[in-house]
């Protein structure tokens, strides 16, 4: 997967909010690649940036958001510089995305059916004919039963769960190169769950798909992911492969995100926690953002940003994997 072109590359991705008392920065350097057939889980807690990064990549910011800075391009060509009417025939066909909440996707006016057929008739060489026996086909494949009865009823005809299995659908249904999921199984029960992460992944292997999942539920990625980014405060903290990151974090955020998830093989009589709160944008600390949370924080953390430096088998933003500091070469002998 690593000797092919990136299917999705964002390099230094800068994202800004101009408000009366200043402008907010909400991503700030951010860079990653996806391949094709990989998917890339994004993990962190809310207002980190998560979602923020698939907005831009969709090119669904909502104004006054604005990219300031950084490139996003897919399959080698760039699009965070194209006008809505250019980005718009690349969504759908080349980019699929899935949202957290349906009733935000689906057209309450159209029969699902209708959404499906207009979607796969845009997109792809098909008729109206051939679409709609695609679409029962997608429908049942994210499990709604009875799809051939169902495909002409309307949205609000659909459970929430129902609904979002619908909008997975309509993502899926014009196979797009690149998927961004936003949380795609929150509403979902775990049976389902399980068969959407089942469908995800078989795209992502099959197909080709590359997709970037956007997720709090670290056993979805553990599940699906191939590699891991974790966000804190607009930046990428820590990435590598999934079961690195999840079984040998490195910084310290990860540590502490990965020390709060309930162990199965033995019981906890307190969850470890990770003490304060994500800073507000327009109090972001100077130096490491995850300063003030952190408990190996020293001097540098206070004064200097870290960039993304070769932390074990990920890479990591924090001065303790700095070899020219006084702790990265504590830290370099507390792991030898």
């Amino acid at each position: 997967m690593s000797n092919t072109q990136p299917l999705l590359e964002v390099r230094n991705l800068r994202v800004e909010f101009p408000t009366r008392r200043g402008t907010l920065v909400a991503l700030n350097d951010v860079s990653f690649d996806i391949h094709p057939g990989e998917v890339l889980g994004v993990v962190g807690e809310s207002g980190a940036g998560k979602s923020m990064t698939g907005a831009a990549i969709i090119g669904l910011l909502e104004p006054p958001g604005r990219i300031a800075g950084g490139t996003i391009s897919l399959g080698g060509k760039r699009i965070d510089n194209l006008s809505p009417n250019e980005m718009r025939p690349i969504r759908g066909r080349q980019i699929g995305a899935i949202f957290q909440d349906p009733l935000t996707t689906l057209n309450p006016l159209y029969t699902v059916g209708r959404q499906l057929v207009e979607t796969m008739t845009t997109h792809l060489p098909v008729t109206p004919a051939e679409a709609r026996r695609k679409a029962i086909e997608w429908l049942e494949l994210v499990g709604i039963p009875a799809a051939a009865q169902r495909i002409d009823s309307y949205p609000h005809e659909f459970s929430g769960g129902m609904r979002q299995r619908v909008v997975i659908a309509l993502a899926l249904c014009a196979e797009p190169k690149l998927i961004v999921a936003d949380e795609p199984t929150t509403a979902l029960d775990v049976s389902i769950q399980a068969q959407v992460i089942a469908l995800l992944k078989t795209l992502a292997r099959e197909k080709g798909t590359a997709m970037m999942l956007v997720t709090h539920d670290m056993g979805v990625i553990a599940e699906t992911a191939d590699r891991v980014a974790v966000m804190y405060a607009g930046r990428i903290v820590e990435i590598g492969a999934v079961r690195q990151v999840v079984k040998h974090p490195s910084h310290p955020y990860t540590i502490g995100l990965m020390g709060s998830i309930p162990p199965i093989t033995h019981r906890l009589e307190r969850m470890q926690q990770i003490e304060g709160a994500m800073p507000r944008l327009s109090a972001i600390p100077r130096g490491c953002a995850y300063n003030p949370r952190c408990p190996q924080v020293f001097e540098r953390c206070r004064m200097d940003r870290p960039e993304l430096m070769p932390a074990g088998e990920t890479r990591a933003a924090c001065w303790l994997y700095d070899a020219a500091s006084e702790q990265g070469v504590l830290k370099a002998a507390q792991d030898a």
